[in-house]
């Protein structure tokens, strides 16, 4: 590890330079323990103007350059999914903890030498499950904790959007990882895990393949413990509600956008007006995952108790076998 002995802040490499990457690069300024030490790109020139847009200490032309920066704690891995086990077992080996964009990886064999690499060398390694840290998610929690809905018997949740007709581009392409599931399904599938805190007993599906040969949209039913059952879709061709519901015995949570909303209405039986939670952050969010993972680094802990790995692989399989009962496999497996 090559943090220093009393430093109270984490030093942020980023591996990647699109989008993603930058929707972290921003809110890393509003993470108290955060430092933006480096970025590192497959050009001099992305690496650069992204180190001077975000303010970036130092811009690496390769990956292998930023990996041997002895000053760089962590590394946001923010590729393309279909690279994240060789992006992420890099930095494990070069001795950098992890933060990894999700979906994790492209299936469960995939992430497990990942989860196994990391526990041997006792590095930090999560998820990056942004929406699991929000303040209206971690609001939730607290009402359901605090027995407010009673006892959850159901989660309802979606999320899909309408992209155009681009049979190249990342989404619909399925040699890039494209498909409702991996990119939009893991929000709804994680908030359900999150939620009842294990992993379902029986699992249906549906799905559309459409002619590009990746799920444009599905459905998802999954039944728990005691009768428990949680009802999940993503669309990649369809824009849904996007929203989350958490039923209980004696009322319900409701999260507008919830992978990314700033509001959570808590739903009393017998009360006429719900309770209202407003989020009034300044940033994306994406700084509150950063954070926690700052934290856990800095008192030596290797995992989240928010976004635990064990979860995230259990997560995966879940996803592997949904697409088995769809008969989807990427040309890359």
């Amino acid at each position: 590890m090559t943090q220093t002995a009393g430093q109270d802040k984490v030093r942020w490499g980023i591996m990647g330079t699109g989008w993603i990457a930058s929707q972290f690069a921003k809110d890393l300024a509003h993470a108290g323990n955060a430092v933006k030490a480096a970025v590192g790109s497959r050009t001099a020139g992305s690496a650069e103007k992204f180190a001077t847009e975000y303010g970036f200490e130092r811009a690496y032309a390769s990956y292998d350059e930023l990996l041997r920066d002895p000053e760089v704690d962590i590394i946001y891995v923010a590729t393309p999914h279909p690279v994240h086990k060789e992006n992420v077992m890099a930095c494990l080996e070069a001795g950098k903890a992890v933060l990894c964009e999700k979906p994790f990886t492209m299936n469960s064999r995939q992430l497990e030498p990942l989860v196994e690499t990391a526990r041997e060398r006792k590095l930090f390694l999560m998820e990056g499950m942004w929406t699991r840290f929000l303040p209206p998610i971690v609001q939730a929690r607290a009402w359901i904790a605090e027995g407010r809905i009673g006892e959850v018997r159901m989660v309802q949740a979606d999320f899909g959007f309408r992209i155009g007709w681009e049979p190249e581009g990342r989404l619909l392409n399925p040699d890039l990882g494209g498909g409702a599931l991996l990119d939009a399904g893991v929000y709804p599938i994680s908030f359900a895990s999150m939620i009842f805190g294990e992993q379902p007993q029986h699992v249906w599906s549906t799905a559309h393949i459409g002619e590009t040969g990746v799920d444009e949209q599905f459905s998802i039913l999954l039944s728990y413990s005691e009768g428990r059952s949680a009802s999940l879709s993503g669309a990649i061709r369809l824009n849904l509600n996007n929203e989350a519901v958490i039923y209980g015995t004696e009322g319900r949570i409701r999260l507008p956008f919830f992978l990314a909303g700033k509001e959570a209405y808590l739903h009393v039986n017998g009360q006429d007006e719900p309770e209202k939670f407003v989020d009034e952050r300044a940033c994306l969010g994406y700084a509150f995952e950063a954070e926690e993972a700052g934290r856990c680094i800095l008192q030596g802990r290797t995992e989240s108790n928010t976004m635990k790995l064990d979860e995230s692989l259990e997560i995966m399989k879940l996803m592997d076998t949904v697409r088995r009962q769809w008969g989807l496999r990427y040309r890359s497996e």
